[in-house]
Order: C-alpha cells, then structure tokens, then sequence
C-alpha cells in the first residue's frame, strides 16, 4: 500500500467536541483488543535503568500509557506531550507538557521515549526531524499501525461499533501507518548504534523496540 497522509476529524475537533469524547473511548477499546499499552509496558520493564532516567510519551493522548506506567513503577519520572489540555485526574506526578512535539522535545533528555499511535500523523519529510531528537534517550519504544491489506480487512470489523469520527479516523491511520523498515530509516537509527527490533501483530500493530547498542 502507498503511504497517504490525510488530516483526522479528531484533529480538526476542540477537545469537549462530541466526537472527540466519543473516539477517545473508541480509542480505549481500540488499544485494549490491539495490547498496545500492555506491550509497551511489559518491554520497557526489561529497562530498568533507562526507566530511572525518565520515561517521555509523545501524543499522549488521555496518558493511559502513563498512568499504567506510574502504578506500576511509583517514582518513575513520568512526562506527558500533548496539544490537548491536561486529563482530568492524572496522577500529579505525571509532568504534563502541553506544546508541539518538537518543542517539547528539543529541550529533553530522559532514559526512554515512547509513543503509541501517534507517529503516523506525520509525513516522512517530518519525520526526519526527529532524527536529532533520539539522540537524546536510550530507548526508543513505538507502536503504529501496520499499512498492509490485512489490516484494512480486519478494521472492517470493528467499524460498526465505533463513532462517526473513529469510523473515519481509522482508516486514515491505516493508509498512513508503516511496513517493516521505515520507522528506524526516517527516524535515523543507525544500526551500528542500535539494537532494533521490529514485530507486526495479527490485529493490525507494527511495534519497534530500539536500544543503544
């Protein structure tokens, strides 16, 4: 499939639109069937060290990730970017920076920085600029959807039992998601420097776990 970027509803939307309430709880159903916070979880776990420095999530979301993160490893240094507002009873602890990405990221360094679903709202010449900005953590952990047939089948569904927004949302996502080999090219991982490893699941995810070689 030929990679398409194309603007989301939810995007478009203010935070308290309808819409955009409704897709965050497709978006939590959608998450919980694909395993994406469990799997991030559950590997940066086999990184200690890297925990202790600090844990970045970019497009953070409703901080779900984090919040998981925060029970399960109290102490963590734990920050959180986003465009949208701060969520309503996220854990004090949790930094929440409310700015573009490269802002936030181009004064940070910490031990991990992950991000799930959120890298494919970005174009490949975007994406580049990134590449500076991974130099400053020691893993990098990122789920995104997987841009094969398969999964647009698959989708097909769940359509039915998700909002007018998530119904159009989804598909985008799809068509701009990732195959193989692309995530650690455009983000500029050297494998000379990296241990990177890359896994597609049957519900649709590709999921990359890189870490300083």
């Amino acid at each position: 499939m030929q990679r398409i970027v194309e603007p989301e509803i939810i995007d478009q939307l203010p935070p308290d639109h309808p819409d955009v309430k409704r897709s965050r709880v497709d978006l939590k159903v959608i998450n919980f069937l694909m395993g994406n916070e469990r799997w991030i979880a559950r590997h940066l776990a086999k990184y200690p060290a890297a925990m202790a420095n600090g844990v970045v999530e970019i497009g953070a979301g409703e901080g779900t990730l984090l919040r998981r993160l925060a029970r399960r490893h109290p102490g963590i240094p734990l920050t959180a970017c986003d465009l949208a507002p701060r969520p309503a009873g996220l854990p004090e602890t949790i930094v929440w920076d409310q700015r573009d990405v490269f802002e936030s990221l181009a004064g940070m360094k910490a031990g991990v920085l992950a991000a799930n679903l959120f890298l494919h709202h970005f174009e490949y010449e975007e994406l580049e600029r990134f590449r500076p900005l991974m130099e400053n953590f020691e893993v990098i952990c990122l789920n995104e959807p997987y841009r094969v047939e398969r999964t647009v089948w698959d989708a097909q569904f769940i359509l039915p039992f998700v909002g007018r927004a998530t119904k159009h949302d989804m598909m985008v996502s799809i068509r701009a998601g990732f195959v193989h080999g692309e995530l650690p090219e455009r983000l500029g991982l050297d494998p000379a420097k990296w241990r990177i490893r890359e896994e597609t699941t049957w519900r649709g995810g590709l999921r990359m776990l890189a870490s300083r070689a």
